[in-house]
């Protein structure tokens, strides 16, 4: 299996203030040091965003892996028609969706939820580490509530930090139904966390 977490990041210091689309462009015409900047730019969001939708580090990791290599085996055919960002997420996404299609249900919560957040280091007050666990539960509880094209839209503009143009690419839906998904899913969890 491809093991793209040992890719170095010095190499890709220096393509730093290429654009994404410029380093696409020219990895598909041979050069690895693009992928390899590319790939240091992208991952730990990428991988972030696949674990929140799955909520399963090993599934993540599967799926993480399959997103890299589809990019690599596109990169012949990429076009830069639309962002790069827009392009790596739509192939996540769409991984996601064969996954969800494949599964036929959104999986519940990881039964070991409750004990994985207790076990979180926190160096402050045990009052603290019990408010901060009651805030992270409250804040997934609510996550989990929204609508599924609503909490995607959220974790791609929050987590990810996606432009609307970008998370519609990403979603194939338009500028202003993202934003009126976006505002119906920060209404909603404003509402559910609200003292």
């Amino acid at each position: 299996m491809l093991n793209l977490r040992a890719v170095s990041d010095a190499s890709a210091r220096t393509a730093d203030d290429d654009s994404d689309e410029a380093l696409m462009q020219a990895y598909a015409g041979g050069r690895a040091s693009a992928f390899e900047a590319l790939y240091a730019r992208h991952r730990q969001r990428l991988y972030r965003f696949l674990l929140r939708q799955l909520r399963d580090p090993a599934l993540a990791d599967e799926l993480y892996q399959d997103v890299w290599q589809r990019v690599i085996a596109a990169r012949a055919d990429w076009r830069p028609d639309a962002g790069f960002a827009s392009w790596l997420y739509r192939i996540a996404r769409n991984r996601l969706a064969d996954h969800w299609r494949a599964a036929r249900h959104r999986p519940p919560p990881p039964q070991d939820a409750e004990s994985r957040l207790a076990r979180v280091p926190d160096d402050d007050t045990p009052e603290t580490t019990l408010d901060e666990h009651e805030r992270r539960a409250r804040l997934q509880a609510a996550l989990d509530e929204l609508p599924d094209e609503q909490r995607e839209v959220v974790l791609l503009r929050l987590e990810q930090e996606l432009t609307l143009e970008e998370i519609g690419a990403v979603t194939g839906v338009g500028r202003e139904t993202v934003k009126s998904r976006l505002r119906y899913a920060m209404d909603k969890l404003r509402g559910r966390l609200a003292p």
